[in-house]
């Protein structure tokens, strides 16, 4: 997989299709399928897109690094053996900063607009009052993206475009999966800075090397993170469960364990694979890469049976 640099915004060599508007909302997002589905797993990347629309770019007043400060860079690479091990693997080509995936559909802040909102919109969630809606007003360090109001138009153009395209390849993922399998078991991916930003609780301090959310025991059985967090610390990481990160929306909307759909939220410290500063991979990430893929081994070995609603000793 070819990576880019990051002083540039990635261009159809380095990430698949073109960056011009047009092609980012004919191809939103890729699904990488094994050739026969062998587990009951679904891993999702909607934060790590790398493809900055040129009109984008020049709405903003950020530079190209500041612009990228959102992403979970390189997090569908961490998480790549999943193909071959029998999982399909779905990844955003979009930015975070374009479109955030992982959000309502409609969470967007009103003082972005030049106009009044419809109804619908929900302008009040605690995700918007910090600037981090589905339309972003801010990148990770509470920096403005926008020079000037956006329309109400614009939005809803990437929200039918790409966030859609994006939530119905996720859910048909789920959905052939717990048909297959009787049950779904999706895992979240993403990154974190190693130490907590200006704007999160936890400002200063540094973090775990992995942090594992599950709305506090709600999104998927108990025995699921019970399992991953054993996993990934007898691969020698230090792990801490929904602290600062306890699942998003995706992990919240998806995760209905009474249905034998799970979903856990994985958060993976950026410090480990790449250069924060300058979003660069770094050799830690054939490393990660190779643990990633170990751990979504010794995961799927686990008697997965034992979710399905109904079955005996269920682990709910």
């Amino acid at each position: 997989m070819d990576l880019a640099p990051a002083n540039t915004i990635a261009t159809p060599a380095a990430q698949g299709p073109d960056t011009t508007e047009a092609g980012l909302f004919a191809q939103p997002v890729i699904v990488e399928s094994p050739s026969r589905q062998r587990i009951p797993f679904v891993f999702s990347s909607p934060h790590s897109g790398r493809h900055y629309p040129a009109s984008f770019v020049a709405a903003s007043n950020l530079d190209a690094l500041t612009l990228r400060r959102s992403e979970d860079s390189f997090v569908e690479a961490l998480f790549a053996g999943a193909v071959g091990l029998g999982a399909p693997l779905l990844h955003a080509l979009f930015p975070r900063a374009y479109l955030d995936a992982n959000r309502e559909p409609y969470e967007l802040d009103p003082s972005m607009f030049a106009e009044p909102l419809p109804p619908h919109v929900n302008t009040r969630s605690l995700r918007v009052a910090g600037g981090l809606g589905t339309i972003a007003r801010v990148v990770s360090d509470a920096t403005e993206i926008y020079r000037e109001p956006l329309s109400y138009a614009e939005a809803e153009e990437r929200i039918r475009r790409l966030y859609m395209p994006f939530h119905d390849a996720l859910k048909g993922l789920l959905e052939d999966t717990l048909k297959s399998f009787g049950c779904a078991i999706l895992i979240d991916c993403h990154s974190m800075p190693s130490v907590g930003g200006p704007t999160d609780d936890d400002n200063g301090a540094d973090r775990p090397d992995i942090v594992l959310g599950d709305r506090y025991g709600t999104s998927c059985a108990g025995a699921i993170t019970a399992e991953a967090e054993r996993i990934l610390r007898q691969l020698g990481y230090s792990v801490v469960r929904n602290n600062p990160y306890a699942g998003g929306f995706n992990t919240e909307h998806y995760g209905r364990p009474r249905r034998g759909l799970h979903a856990l939220q994985i958060e993976v410290n950026r410090a480990l694979y790449m250069d924060e500063a300058r979003l660069e991979p770094t050799p830690g990430l054939e490393k990660m890469q190779a643990d990633m893929t170990a751990f979504i081994d010794e995961l799927a070995a686990w008697d997965w049976s034992a979710l399905t609603p109904g079955a005996r000793g269920a682990a709910f």
